[in-house]
């Protein structure tokens, strides 16, 4: 496994045509208006993963991956895609969907355990341990550590092949359908965070 650092872009033609992508991001906290995006990471699950970092002056222009994220025949696996579709949404100004997303799906088929972080996921799906030394970290400065590298691609990793086991349990318990409806929703979640509503059920009746 290589993980490969690319700056403000990646290059033209990276991916075949059509493979699905699994994104993840890393950004300087959690408010999206507030905290910039510094990290997006990307793997067709493959050997390598890819960085793509981000300055604190950047425009964001990144023409390869906004055509990558926006591309509508390309399937993009994420972890908590609603933090992910915001950060993209609001710095890169793309729609990064058809999208799904492995925690969604786990909370749809594992309802014996309140356990839906990647780590757990990894280890119960794939038997494997993931590190989460690293997640709170500067993802600002001006360069990037091996563990962090490390630990960035990591989180795109295990994407493809938790999705085959996700499904399997999905088509098992009767809701694919259901899971399908709430992937297609998650853009407009992402919109509703952006604009204010973030912890607000709009759907509650009080």
């Amino acid at each position: 496994m290589t993980v490969h650092l690319h700056e403000e872009d990646i290059p033209a033609g990276l991916f075949a045509p059509g493979a699905s992508i699994a994104v993840d991001t890393e950004t300087m906290g959690l408010l999206t208006p507030r905290d910039r995006l510094c990290v997006v990471q990307l793997s067709d699950g493959g050997p390598d993963e890819h960085l793509v970092r981000f300055g604190p002056d950047s425009d964001y222009a990144a023409p390869n991956l906004r055509a990558l994220l926006a591309d509508r025949d390309r399937l993009k696996l994420y972890h908590f895609g609603r933090f992910d579709l915001a950060a993209i949404q609001f710095y890169l100004e793309v729609d990064a969907s058809p999208c799904y997303c492995t925690k969604i799906a786990s909370r749809l088929v594992r309802t014996y355990t309140d356990r839906h972080g990647l780590k757990e996921l990894v280890r119960e799906l794939l038997g494997q341990e993931l590190s989460k030394a690293q997640q709170s970290s500067d993802w600002g400065a001006p360069e990037l550590t091996d563990a962090q590298k490390e630990y960035a691609a990591s989180d795109v990793r295990y994407l493809h092949r938790m999705k085959v086991e996700l499904d399997r349990r999905l088509e098992r318990e009767g809701r694919t359908d259901l899971a399908q409806a709430c992937f297609d929703f998650l853009p407009h979640r992402a919109a509703l965070d952006i604009e204010g509503w973030p912890e607000t059920d709009i759907f509650a009746h009080a």
